[in-house]
């Protein structure tokens, strides 16, 4: 200040001039605050005061649970400046931001806060800032889901430059030094050298003291045990002999001053080269070189596929003379320690094995990288879910703890899965891996000698070995035999075109007995894992049929199925045939974090493939999963400045099995306890499976949705899951849903509705149609209108049923009437029987009138003899009897003279 000019610093210490520098990490450097905050949107209560970053010495380190925790920092810039970091991220299931606010409280973009991993090493990030105050923010967020700690994310080596002048120089910390005046910054001292605070150099080791890089003090050396040292074999000289060599792992800490200690072998004994590899051949008996394309070979020399064949494409290691230019080793601590190991798995001839690590809870890794894989060999082309390529080898484990063997695969060492693992000793076994993406992948082997972290090493003898591995259909791949071409119908199946192999045309087939492509049959599929014969035509399930490429079975949304009482029953999905997302109920973490499971669901109706996808929005990976049932896992989180966050997605149905009201079908079950209900109408249900196989499900996942009606439902998003598996699956592998939807109703037809007939109305009657209660359909034929005719009304009936009875009533009367007369006849006619029956039998019967005259009949009757009015008629049968009982009855002569008789 006195001078205002500026001074170099002395040896011993550093200065960035106006810039800060924090390299030290024993502690929380002064100005630098650390909290943690729960995640759970206030849903639960959680702990997270001591999810804080925590110093490491060389590093501060974040949490590792499912709360946030932040680190600040808060700086007055006199000019702009900048910031600059080291740090190391390398696990998916962790996001980190940095960002930064200046004096109005605006904060970086958000595209640019989000951090890239670092995979297997440290990366630098670089911010440039503002004039005036500015606070740093370096946040992380774990998304383990309870299931496993999440790796924490690394910062080192923080430097701001920008601040007001300095006024003073830092010492260099213990491990460091400065040589010369005017030191920026202070350089780490050498292996087997250490220094104090504010060194100008570094003191050298005593002889039985090490160690390492940066070291501010010295260990005395391990006594030198077997362990310390490995074999390996030399390339192959010209003679075709290797040498076999003993080599101390480096760097070498151990003494062997002591007697007890282990001497390394003599080294240089000559053994015969193994073989070279299938597909490729010896070059001056020293090297292996790949076979040119279009050859192959058995590991000697190469020749030519025959005309009508084609190379059959891929890896395979068998021999191991050297380490194979797509692999590499390296040694993964859980705590980031920098290693200086360069050797992790080792050549031995015949197999590859680990050599003993730092730690005996190291993982010791194995990487074989492929770029890409050939598209299904049989169409030319790649098709969804198909077999792209397998990976298979044989290992073999030798332990004494509880140690573990672990087979990842993924894009990356860092972005890999586990597919399957091994514990303790193992006996030589192969295991087989199907790959289903063309993607560049890495296949991992990692061997862990105990599961127990510490820095003890009392397991350095426990082993793994690889004997042989083979990866098929690999683009760049060389070849170990040939195969028959796929011949183009075109040319008449005489040979390749070319000289090359033509593959069919989509949905062909090639027979055992030739090399002509045939076309698969309607409502089948090319089965790619089995290109040739009649038995790679793979017949579609039920309700479903085979695309144009015959690559994959699919539903137009549109069904029949029988009903128990007989007929069929039409569906029509078509109105659910776009994605539908819906979310289990929400889960918490043991920090209490919210989360829920989302699915996206594909029904059907995808001619392209399936439709539903599923990303990861929490790295800048963005991976993404397409299939016709997909989940990830959703937080709702207002951390990233968005309102979900999505991970760790994956698919559980890429293919339609097919449609049935069958509760089993192709292995699959949908068990109806699940969904209990007491209606007669079934559930139609869709089945679905993903091939892709896992730890836990070596045999894929699958996935049933049970679409069953209910007309009261308006949405298309009713999806439930089994009360009994609040996930959605019991074991993880086998996933069942319940769609409540009008549209799971079969389209409704006649029998569905019934008429009612009004009354008669002033002449007209109607005839209106409506629904059968409960209504069991949607959709179909619409109810048909109102229908009127005419008709005759009630008073026209009663006027007609008055006059008709009325006439009736007459007419009886006057049937009675008549029938009483001719019972008055008959009555005179036997009364006077019986007077004449009363005369004596031998007088004659007098004459009742006149005699009758001759040629006439005798009449019963009554006889007129002239014609009378209906009015006479009536007023003869109204007369009156005479005194002694008899009628008085008119008769009239031959003559026409009327008479009368008493």
């Amino acid at each position: 200040m006195e001078t205002q000019e500026c001074q170099k610093c002395a040896a011993g210490t550093f200065s960035l001039g106006t810039g800060v520098w924090f390299d030290d990490w024993d502690h929380l450097p002064a100005g630098f605050f650390s909290y943690g905050a729960d995640t759970s949107m206030g849903t639960a209560v959680s702990n997270c005061s001591n999810s804080t970053w925590l110093p490491k010495g060389d590093y501060i380190a974040s949490n590792s649970d499912e709360c946030s925790s932040t680190l600040t920092y808060a700086v007055n810039l006199k000019q702009t400046g900048s910031v600059s970091f080291e740090y190391f991220y390398a696990d998916n299931s962790v996001f980190f931001e940095f960002y930064v606010q200046n004096d109005q409280c605006q904060s970086t973009e958000s595209e640019s806060r989000w951090m890239k991993s670092t995979q297997s090493d440290w990366d630098t990030h670089y911010v440039e800032l503002s004039h005036g105050n500015n606070v740093l923010y370096w946040r992380t967020t774990g998304f383990s889901m309870g299931t496993s700690s999440v790796k924490p994310v690394l910062l080192r080596n923080v430097a701001i430059k920008g601040v007001a002048y300095t006024s003073e120089c830092f010492h260099c910390k213990p491990g460091t030094y400065s040589g010369e005046a005017g030191a920026a910054r202070c350089a780490p001292c050498p292996a087997n050298t250490y220094s104090n605070k504010g060194a100008t150099s570094c003191q050298s080791c005593a002889e039985d003291f090490y160690s390492g890089i940066g070291s501010g003090s010295c260990e005395p050396r391990p006594v030198c045990k077997e362990s310390d040292y490995f074999y390996t074999h030399m390339p192959c000289d010209s003679s075709g002999k290797t040498q076999l060599m003993f080599k101390w792992i480096e760097p070498k800490i151990c003494s062997e001053n002591s007697p007890d200690a282990a001497r390394l072998p003599a080294s240089g004994a000559m053994e015969p080269c193994r073989p070279c590899n299938p597909g490729y051949f010896p070059v001056n008996g020293s090297g292996c070189e790949a076979c040119p394309p279009g050859s192959y070979s058995n590991g000697s020399a190469c020749e030519q596929c025959p005309a009508g064949t084609e190379p059959i494409l891929g890896f395979e290691y068998k021999w191991w003379n050297t380490m194979p230019g797509n692999m590499k080793t390296s040694v993964y601590s859980r705590e980031y320690s920098d290693s200086d190991r360069t050797t992790a798995w080792e050549v031995a001839g015949e197999y590859i094995y680990t050599t003993p690590g730092d730690v005996d809870s190291d993982y010791v890794v194995l990487m074989l990288t492929v770029p890409g894989y050939r598209p299904a060999q049989l169409t030319g082309r790649e098709t969804h879910n198909s077999e792209l390529s397998r990976i298979s080898f044989v290992f073999e484990t030798k332990c004494t703890a509880d140690c573990m063997l672990f087979f990842s695969a993924g894009p990356s060492e860092w972005s890999s899965q586990t597919v399957e693992h091994w514990e303790g000793s193992r006996d030589q076994q192969s295991y087989s891996y199907i790959v289903r993406s063309n993607d560049t992948t890495c296949f991992t082997w990692a061997f862990q000698r105990t599961r127990a972290y510490g820095t003890q090493k009392q397991y350095l003898a426990d082993l793994a070995k690889l004997y042989y591995v083979k990866v098929s259909n690999v683009i760049g791949g060389v070849a170990s035999g040939c195969r028959r071409c796929l011949l183009d119908t075109s040319t008449g199946g005489v040979s390749p075109v070319g000289g090359e192999c033509v593959p069919c045309p989509a949905g062909h087939y090639m027979p055992n007995d030739s090399s002509i492509c045939r076309s698969c049959p309607d409502r089948t599929i090319v089965w790619v894992e089995q290109p040739v014969g009649e038995e790679a035509c793979q017949p579609c399930g039920p309700n479903t049929q085979s695309n144009e490429d015959r690559t994959a079975c699919v539903s137009d949304c549109t069904l029949s199925l029988p009903l128990q009482g007989g007929g069929l029953a039409h569906y029509d999905f078509s109105s659910l045939a776009n994605t539908t997302h819906f979310h289990s109920s929400a889960r918490f973490t043991s920090k209490g974090l919210r989360y829920f499971h989302q699915y996206s669901v594909s029904l059907c109706g995808n001619e392209g493939g399936p439709a539903a996808l599923c990303v990861d929005n929490v790295t800048e990976s963005k991976r993404e999963v397409k299939g016709h049932v997909c989940q990830s896992t959703v937080v709702p989180s207002q951390v990233r400045g968005q309102r979900l966050v999505s991970s760790q997605p994956f698919s559980i149905g890429d293919t339609l099995i097919g449609i049935t009201a069958d509760t089993v079908l192709d292995n699959i079950s949908s068990p109806t306890a699940y969904f209990p209900t007491d209606s007669s109408l079934p559930d139609v249900i869709f089945y679905y499976r993903s091939a892709e196989a896992t730890l836990a499900c070596k045999k894929g996942r699958s996935s049933t949705i049970r679409m069953r009606c209910d007309p009261s439902v308006l949405t298309n998003d009713q999806l439930s899951l089994p009360s009994m598996c609040s996930e959605g699956t019991c074991d993880g592998c086998s996933f069942h849903f319940l769609w409540r939807t009008r549209h799971a109703c079969p389209l409704c037809s006649a029998h569905h509705y019934k008429e009612i007939i009004s009354g008669c109305d002033q002449g007209i009657q109607r005839t209106t149609y409506v629904w059968q209660q409960p209504l069991q359909c949607s959709g179909g034929i619409p109810l048909p209108a109102q229908k009127l005719s005419a008709c005759v009304t009630l008073d026209f009936w009663l006027k007609f049923g008055v006059l008709t009875g009325g006439v009736a009533a007459l007419l009886l009367v006057v049937l009675s009437c008549y029938f009483w007369k001719r019972t008055r006849r008959l009555q005179y006619k036997y009364s006077k029987l019986i007077t004449n029956t009363g005369e004596t039998e031998s007088d004659l019967p007098a004459a009742d009138s006149c005699a009758i005259m001759e040629g006439e009949d005798a009449e019963d009757d009554l006889i007129y003899l002239t014609k009378r009015s209906i009015y006479g008629k009536i007023k003869s049968f109204s007369r009156q009897r005479t005194s002694d009982g008899f009628d008085s009855v008119p008769l009239k002569s031959s003559s026409g003279m009327e008479m009368e008789m008493n």
